[in-house]
């Protein structure tokens, strides 16, 4: 083991070689030559009450984890799954991946001078896993992290060839044990485990400046910022100020972007984008407009309508796929979307993970070696979402899930569809976190009404909506999972029986399934890409056929505009807007 320790790598690809070798220069895809200054003004929607990165309560403040906090390692934007040494200057592990150290570099410093030390890590390490389900999830298999040089740490697990795990622990916010431990201005000692607006101290090239709790924070370029000139960071954090201002209302953030208060505007309505640009700044050119597809081809998509399976209405099989017959896309995505949409038919939607057609070869194996456990749908029919659009259709499809409701024990009475052993309406809530999300709700809503469901929808603020989704306090909710072209520990999060009663996990729908589980754990330690796409196919199709949620629409590109005084990249990294690290401003002093 000794021998494979003092292969020091200088980062980690969890697929094929990394792309930069020792001691390359910068990433591709910066401008070296990028003008340091100027500030940036941007949006966020709702509010916040922390500062503290790691807690599963509260909502922390848009930046903060980012742009004041360095991770172990730094993950390159035109490579699928590689990170190289940022807190960290190497990586090693023996050949089965029991373990992974980590070697600090020795200039690493926190803002107040002090070195960044194994302790830090360790603590944040702890720290990440106890306040945070989402971290303890996706760290499962990592049982202990020690101090086992001056500058290294060791992270031991609990099985080996786990291939991803290495990578992933190089995510996680490093945090200054000293000050979390020490005192505060007025003497009180800190405590981790609580919100807080105190302007937190990272290591990380921007610090909190000011703020107005709630409402904006602003942060600022550190001159002293111990990692500048480092390769993983040339041509980065160009701009000299970010300032968050939050919203309540969408109608008003983007009118502040039109009045050039805010500089960047990500828009995520198709008819917002074909109808609200007919603005000066926009016809002389100030303000430019962009579809890019970059982040898009690295990502996964499944956005849907999700039943809550922890509510008795919603474990038929039956009547979930009778609600996937009641939502009509396509006239919805003629009527409000400019046909802008596709429809998502995929969990890994988009990617060459997603399944199509019938299982063959390796996928078929697979799921016939789970045979007894999955729906024998799988072998015979492959997954399509019904098809509306026009009257005749639509008509059809109302009939189709008025059929699948009798199935499920359900019958129309008066205009009422109701449980043939209680006499109860089936009814349920629609939970959303804004009122721009109700006019693509709304037609939802109206169709399951003409079939008797006493459908309604009920919007929250953005931190009682945080709130109860983490506790699994809806019968629906509108949401999105992102799958990365690697998937592996975080697919316990999502649909792992393990998470299903975990507060804050992302398994939405309430899933627990053993022919689920067998299958992520085939994903988490698959040797080599052929197995790995085979595998998620297979699972992709087993959630399919379940049933589990109502898929809705994405789009293959992200629709962006700002303001001139934003310079970019020509080519930007392959997959990513490099928002905003590798932009810069014009305005920078020269």
């Amino acid at each position: 083991e000794d021998a494979a320790k003092e292969t020091w790598r200088i980062g980690i690809s969890t697929i094929g070689e990394l792309k930069h070798p020792d001691g390359f220069e910068r990433f591709g895809y910066v401008n070296p030559d990028a003008p340091k200054g100027g500030e940036l003004k941007l949006s966020s929607t709702g509010t916040y009450d922390t500062f503290n990165p790691i807690l599963a309560k509260g909502e922390v403040a848009a930046g903060v984890t980012s742009l004041v906090y360095d991770t172990l390692l730094k993950s390159a934007d035109d490579e699928i799954t590689a990170s190289y040494g940022l807190l960290a200057e190497g990586v090693s592990y023996p050949d089965d991946m029991s373990t992974t150290t980590f070697r600090l570099r020795a200039e690493a410093r926190w803002a107040d001078g002090e070195p960044v030390t194994p302790e830090d890590v360790v603590f944040s390490f702890d720290m990440v896993k106890e306040h945070n389900p989402l971290y303890a999830n996706y760290y499962k298999h990592v049982v202990s992290a020690e101090k086992t040089g001056e500058r290294d740490v060791t992270f031991r697990f609990d099985e080996k060839n786990n291939r991803e795990l290495p990578n992933i622990l190089g995510q996680f916010p490093i945090l200054p044990k000293h000050w979390w431990e020490g005192p505060d201005a007025k003497g009180n000692k800190r405590d981790i485990g609580r919100t807080t607006l105190e302007p937190v101290m990272g290591s990380g090239p921007y610090k909190i400046a000011s703020f107005q709790a709630g409402g904006s924070v602003r942060f600022e370029r550190r001159d002293d910022y111990w990692g500048k000139d480092l390769n993983v960071n040339v041509g980065q954090y160009n701009f000299g100020t970010i300032t968050y201002t939050y919203y309540g209302d969408k109608n008003v953030e983007f009118e502040d972007f039109r009045a050039g208060n805010v500089h960047f505007y990500q828009d995520n309505s198709a008819s917002h984008w074909a109808t609200a640009y007919d603005f000066p700044a926009m016809k002389d050119g100030r303000v430019v407009r962009e579809e890019i597809e970059n982040p898009l081809r690295a990502a996964g998509i499944m956005q849907a309508f999700v039943p809550n399976l922890r509510r008795d209405r919603f474990k038929d099989q039956k009547v979930r796929e009778a609600l996937n017959y009641t939502f009509d896309f396509e006239d919805l995505n003629r009527n409000l979307a400019y046909n802008a949409y596709t429809r998502v038919d995929s969990y890994f939607w988009g990617t060459e993970l997603a399944s199509s057609g019938l299982p063959e070869g390796r996928e078929k194996e697979i799921l016939e070696e789970l045979k007894d456990k999955v729906p024998p749908a799988v072998f015979t029919t492959a997954y399509t979402n019904p098809v509306g659009g026009e009257p005749q259709k639509v008509r059809e499809n109302l009939r189709t899930a008025l059929g699948l409701f009798k199935e499920a024990g359900y019958e129309l009475k008066g205009n009422k569809l109701v449980s043939t052993r209680t006499g109860e309406q089936f009814g349920f809530e629609i939970l959303l976190s804004n009122p721009s999300f109700e006019r693509t709700v709304t037609p939802f809503v109206n169709s399951a009404r003409k079939i008797g469901i006493d459908a309604r929808i009920r919007t929250v603020d953005a931190s009682q909506y945080t709130n109860r989704v983490r506790s699994f306090d809806y019968d629906m909710i509108y949401g999105i999972w992102a799958q990365s072209l690697v998937p592996g520990n975080e697919q316990i999060d999502y649909w792992g029986s393990a998470s299903v009663d975990q507060p804050g996990s992302k398994n939405y729908a309430g899933i627990v399934d053993p022919a689920i589980d067998a299958l992520i754990r085939k994903i988490i330690f698959a040797p080599d890409r052929e197995e790995l796409v085979a595998t998620t196919r297979a699972l992709d199709r087993v959630l399919l056929a379940h049933q589990y949620v109502i898929p809705l629409f994405y789009s293959k590109a992200q629709r962006v505009a700002y303001w001139n005084s934003l310079a970019r990249p020509q080519e930007l990294p392959y997959y990513s807007l490099g928002f905003p690290d590798v932009w810069w401003s014009r305005n920078a002093a020269k």
